[in-house]
């Protein structure tokens, strides 16, 4: 796997929202979920998982679009409507980041796949490790931790 080239920066379509990165993402994943198969208007959803404190939106004011739950904030460009990061509700030691902002993506590649219950017939991620909904909150640092070790 090639090395990420921090820092990494990126944008939404249009450019007037513009991201950055400064640390490594704990793990990276693809989500075959309906909502993510909507949002994306793919068979899947691809997720850099940041340290929150490693994301910083550099330019712009992304606005909340998708999903307007209490649970999770989905954040778009206003003008574009590119869908950019997401923040679940209290856990804000983290952000969903969409990899393919950066100017620089060869560096991705999903260690993980979520949804596999609905995952399109056709859609291969290549992802290590696969659940047929999204992992148990316990087995998060074990797959930080493996992530960290397959990703160097």
């Amino acid at each position: 796997m090639k090395p990420i080239p921090l820092p990494l920066s990126g944008s939404c379509r249009c450019g007037r929202v513009e991201v950055r990165l400064t640390k490594p993402p704990l793990a990276t994943s693809a989500c075959h979920c309906r909502g993510c198969q909507k949002m994306s208007s793919s068979a899947y959803s691809l997720t850099a998982i940041m340290p929150a404190d490693g994301f910083a939106v550099t330019k712009g004011d992304p606005v909340i679009g998708g999903l307007h739950g209490p649970d999770v904030h989905h954040y778009f460009c206003g003008h574009c409507m590119t869908w950019m990061f997401t923040k679940p509700e209290g856990m804000d030691w983290f952000v969903n980041v969409r990899p393919t902002l950066f100017d620089d993506t060869s560096w991705f590649r999903p260690f993980m796949e979520t949804y596999t219950s609905a995952k399109l017939p056709f859609a291969e991620t290549g992802a290590v490790e696969s659940f047929e909904t999204f992992p148990e909150m316990d087995r998060y640092q074990g797959l930080v931790k493996a992530y960290a070790e397959w990703a160097s």
